[in-house]
């Protein structure tokens, strides 16, 4: 190190190797003072898609970005701690599956050529990690890459994470303990804090969470107590409220469409919803005083579910029913029907003992404890649709746009393969990296004003 005449601190360099070509510029975030003393930031890499589709410059230049991630490692670090700490074995379980259960949606399908079958991606890792609690194990966890063939939406993709665990002679009473336990240990580990910035909203996760039933919930926030109600009146109070029904659904869609529009956006702070119908949860035990009902929870927090948890049911005679019953939705129509699992039914049929099991999303987790907005946000590759091929213009239309034909491969070196990407272009940027490129391409011309670059862009 030395200093120039100038005072300026530098490295004294003998010698330096390039290790590999940057054939693409970077783009360089500026940030000036302007006359009123406010700062501004000019050429800032924020576009959602293409901050998401080149996620690798999205990381380079928004240093806040890495953050996001470091947070979201440090998020599944602090869940793993927690559970090996009780004891719990961390296991795998198949993501080719022939039969697609453990949850009612849509799944994506392949072909396995040697031994001519279909096979699905999982949907849910359950049924697999129950075998293993029927094999003797104590308690079992898994970080899960589940797909389901669904919608895509600010908290939906096709490919998530979540941690499932299950854990012998325990009910759901004992897992909401655990479940406000473990949430409580992670933002003290990722913000160090119990309270968390989510948008407007300022999120406690300090124990204990309030509870409601499903029932309560929904009388809460509609007026209207549907508890005794058939499938015919429950679709006419959906309809009521304006939501969409069809014939397909029948009663645990419906109560689910009810409390999906009027009460999930309501339940911002963490929230056990609890006890909900027997029609909706086909694994799930019986509740044992509230006839009709099931001993299950959904963990709701800034409007949406970020966890899902029962006490698991263990009669292999019940369960053979409620996939029965499954089944006749399906022949009605209900693409997300569970299938019969014979050789789950099976398992059970050697007994399991009560058991207690949830699965919580990482990402929206994630979400909540980094307050990011969309679900994307906290991917490092969320899948998107195909890009569109650009048509790229040719030298004819930038010779009419006004650059001059030895100045066009500098311009398409910078990026520029349309006139209508030029336009857009910030024309002071584009002057500044074209002298880099007369320079890299050895043009043997003048370079242009920036008048003349003004003129280029129609600015």
């Amino acid at each position: 190190m030395f200093t120039t005449k100038t005072g300026e601190l530098s490295v004294y360099v003998k010698e330096f190797k390039i290790l590999n070509k940057s054939l693409r510029p970077l783009p360089v975030v500026k940030e000036v003072v302007n006359e009123q003393g406010q700062k501004e930031i000019f050429d800032a890499f924020t576009d959602p898609e293409q901050r998401y589709r080149q996620r690798y410059v999205d990381l380079i230049v928004n240093p806040q970005v890495r953050d996001v991630f470091v947070k979201r490692t440090k998020l599944v670090n602090s869940i793993r701690q927690f559970l090996s700490q009780k004891g719990y074995l961390e296991v795998e379980t198949p993501i080719l599956q022939p039969i697609h259960g453990g949850a009612t949606a849509r799944p994506f399908s392949t072909h396995h050529n040697s031994l001519d079958m279909t096979l699905y991606m999982r949907i849910a890792n359950e049924l697999y990690l129950k075998r293993l609690i029927v094999g003797g194990y104590d308690g079992v966890f898994e970080f899960a890459k589940d797909f389901r063939n669904e919608g895509m939406d600010r908290t939906h993709n096709p490919e998530f994470t979540q941690v499932e665990f299950y854990v012998a002679y325990k009910d759901y009473l004992w897992m909401m303990d655990t479940i406000e336990e473990m949430v409580e240990k992670v933002a003290l580990d990722v913000a160090g804090t119990t309270k968390v910035t989510v948008g407007e909203h300022v999120i406690d996760f300090k124990r204990p969470w309030k509870r409601l039933t499903m029932f309560e919930a929904i009388q809460e926030y509609t007026g209207v107590d549907v508890s005794a109600m058939e499938e015919a009146e429950l679709r006419q109070v959906a309809q009521d409220r304006g939501i969409k029904v069809d014939n397909t659904m029948g009663k645990s869609k419906l109560i689910d469409e009810l409390f999906g529009d009027a009460c999930e956006p309501n339940l911002i702070q963490p929230t056990f919803i609890t006890d909900y119908p027997v029609e909706m949860s086909p694994l799930t035990k019986k509740h044992r005083s509230k006839p009709g009902l099931v001993e299950r929870f959904e963990a709701i927090c800034n409007g949406k579910e970020i966890a899902n948890a029962y006490s698991e049911l263990n009669d292999p005679l019940d369960q053979r029913e409620r996939f029965e019953e499954q089944l006749r939705l399906a022949e009605r129509g209900d693409e997300e029907a569970m299938v019969l699992d014979e050789d789950f039914l099976r398992a059970l049929e050697y007994g399991m003992p009560p058991t207690a099991g949830v699965g919580l999303g990482i990402d929206r987790l994630a979400m909540i404890m980094t307050n990011q907005p969309s679900i994307q946000d906290v991917l490092f590759f969320p899948q998107m649709r195909p890009e569109k091929k650009v048509e790229l213009s040719d030298d004819s239309a930038f010779l009419e746009a006004g650059v001059p034909a030895e100045w066009i491969p500098a311009v398409q070196k910078l990026g520029f393969q349309t006139v209508d990407q030029l336009r857009a272009g910030n024309p002071n940027k584009l002057f500044n990296d074209l002298g880099g490129v007369r320079k890299k391409l050895k043009l043997d011309v003048p370079m242009p004003s920036l008048e003349q670059v003004r003129s280029w862009t129609g600015n």
